[in-house]
């Protein structure tokens, strides 16, 4: 549980995360995704807390990133729509989704400005601007990935939300890989997970650069 001015700011709920591939998603699965982030959403405003709401799309699969743009957009009006239906207020609560990206293991792959300028495009097409702030998964992708992504699409500031982060592995692994459960490793692992905060921070307001991998840790 967290705290903010607001209140109290929740867990985010995880339903089945969805997969592009053949035939998927289907219909149905976008459905049950969105209603049972809907219900989570509602329950959380009945009791004072602020939801965060987290739909992903994975990157498994080999499709290219207007596929994913497609899906993902599907996924957030289905998702919208049900957060609608179940009298939710937009302005009390957090987004928490992918980026657009093109699959793992796609020939196809997107730099960093195709990634966010897709990932911007689908957003304004599919999310009110009354939700607050946009906190984005690193879903697989690298920490330096996932940074600089972050930072390309916070370089236009005229987005009708915040562009944030809440990543989990792009910020904990390489300090996991450093540290190994060794308390020797304490202290540089502590610096590695250092170096990634910050350049994350710097990303949050487009002020990132390759430079800074050099110069953070």
């Amino acid at each position: 549980m967290l705290y903010s001015r607001g209140g109290l700011i929740s867990h985010s709920c995880y339903p089945y995360p969805i997969t592009i591939g053949e035939k998927r998603p289907s219909a149905a699965c976008v459905a049950a995704n969105a209603h049972a982030l809907a219900r989570y959403a509602a329950l959380c405003q009945e009791t004072n807390l602020i939801p965060i709401v987290e739909p992903e799309i994975l990157m498994d699969g080999e499709h290219d990133i207007k596929i994913c743009a497609t899906v993902t957009e599907t996924t957030l009006r289905t998702v919208f729509a049900e957060l609608q239906a179940q009298g939710v207020h937009l302005e009390g609560m957090l987004l928490k989704p992918n980026m657009v990206l093109p699959g793992k293991e796609s020939s196809n792959q997107a730099s960093v400005h195709e990634v966010a300028t897709t990932t911007v495009h689908v957003f304004r097409r599919a999310v009110p601007a009354a939700v607050p702030g946009i906190v984005f998964l690193s879903g697989g992708q690298s920490p330096e990935q996932a940074t600089a992504h972050l930072n390309a699409m916070n370089l236009d500031s005229r987005h009708p939300w915040e562009l944030s982060f809440s990543y989990g592995r792009a910020l904990q692994e390489p300090a996991l890989q450093t540290w190994q459960g060794n308390p020797a490793n304490l202290a540089v692992a502590q610096r590695s997970f250092y170096h990634r905060a910050r350049g994350n921070s710097a990303a949050r307001f487009g002020d990132y650069s390759d430079e800074m991998e050099e110069n953070l840790a």
